[in-house]
């Protein structure tokens, strides 16, 4: 249970760390709203992660049951796609810090909370970066016993709860920090920290196959 727990909050924390499209938006739009608004369009994105750990644990389990045989070759898969988006997280986040690219677009009407939470929930769901991303970290950490199903619900609990806490967590330090976590560095450091997560999580593969 508590290898369940701990797998889900390092998955959460992986996919939400790093400051993209989405984090620059819910930054910007919680500095020039308000925090209601903010929390909500936070709550959206971690809603979309939770239901892609969810897909993606339920179908890993399948597929296990469905390819017993096969297990070892799919978690040295998974971590061969695991390492790959580290590396592509890395290799994106400084071709991105080199870039001398500043535009400057005019913003929309701010929405409501519940338009917020709708849009940004929607927006991560067409991430397929995310789904992927889940997919091989349940099916690497798939084992050939049989699936417990509370150690599902608490993993994607505790995925969610992780992506939730950081989320929130941009949207509260909006007003304050929206420049430096958004800036061409600030980017490049949440990039590289979320790309030695899915790196280290790829290195538990290994070392602790079971």
């Amino acid at each position: 249970m508590t290898g369940a727990l701990v797998s889900g909050l390092i998955a959460g924390y992986g996919i939400a760390v790093p400051v993209g499209a989405v984090g620059t938006y819910l930054v910007s739009l919680t500095a020039r709203t308000s925090l209601r608004t903010g929390a909500c369009a936070a709550l959206g994105v971690a809603t979309a992660d939770g239901l892609y750990a969810l897909v993606a644990t339920l179908g890993g389990a399948a597929l296990a049951a469905a390819l017993l045989p096969a297990l070892a070759p799919l978690r040295w898969a998974s971590v061969v796609v695991l390492v790959a988006l580290a590396l592509w997280g890395a290799a994106t986040a400084v071709r991105q810090y080199r870039a001398q690219h500043h535009t400057t677009r005019s913003a929309p009407p701010p929405p409501s909370p519940t338009r917020a939470y709708l849009g940004l929930l929607g927006i991560t769901l067409l991430n397929p970066t995310t789904v992927i991303y889940f997919a091989a970290l349940v099916l690497g950490t798939q084992t050939s016993d049989t699936v417990q199903p509370l150690e599902q619900a608490v993993f994607v609990l505790a995925a969610f709860i992780a992506s939730a806490s950081w989320q929130l967590a941009l949207a509260g330090s909006g007003a304050l920090l929206g420049r430096a976590l958004t800036g061409r560095r600030g980017r490049l450091v949440t990039a590289l920290v979320s790309s030695c997560v899915i790196m280290a999580l790829a290195v538990g593969m290994v070392v602790s196959p079971s």
